[in-house]
Parts: C-alpha cells; sequence; structure tokens
C-alpha cells in the first residue's frame, strides 16, 4: 500500500497526497507527491528537512532546483517502467 499523507490548503480542506518517490539529489531528500483523487493532477516535488526539533518538514523548492530535481524524478519513473 503506497504512503500518504495529509495537507489542508489555505481554506482547511484536507487533501490527502500519495508518496510517488522519494530520492536524493545533491545531498538532499526530495519526495514526489500526487494528490490522491486527483486523476489529471500534477506531482508535487517538495525537499524534505529537518526542523529544530528533529521532524521532517516538506519546504517548497525554488525553480532552477525543481528543474534538476524534476529530471532525477523523470529518470526514476522512467527507469521504474523498463
Amino acid at each position: 500500500m503506497p504512503e500518504k499523507h495529509i495537507f489542508y490548503d489555505a481554506l482547511g480542506n484536507e487533501i490527502e497526497f500519495v508518496v510517488k518517490a522519494k530520492f536524493n539529489f545533491d545531498d538532499q531528500e526530495y519526495v514526489a507527491l500526487l494528490p490522491a483523487k486527483e486523476i489529471d493532477a500534477l506531482t508535487y516535488i517538495l525537499k524534505i528537512e529537518m526542523n529544530d526539533d528533529g521532524e521532517e518538514v516538506l519546504v517548497h523548492v525554488d525553480d532552477e532546483e525543481l528543474e534538476e530535481a524534476t529530471d532525477i524524478y523523470e529518470e526514476i519513473i522512467k527507469n521504474h517502467l523498463q
């Protein structure tokens, strides 16, 4: 069963996401998430960092870093499908 996470939008609505992949790039860990209930949804790629309490937090990725992380994720998907 795939790993799932619940997030809340700005209006407080619950949105369930499925973890499609976790991967490392340049000594940084990333996660690719897909909304569980949207058929044609975009995949979100976020950076995993540790907060001061040692808990994982998901952080926005800037455009340049996102482009590189997306390339890595697409390669993972391509290799997985072969």
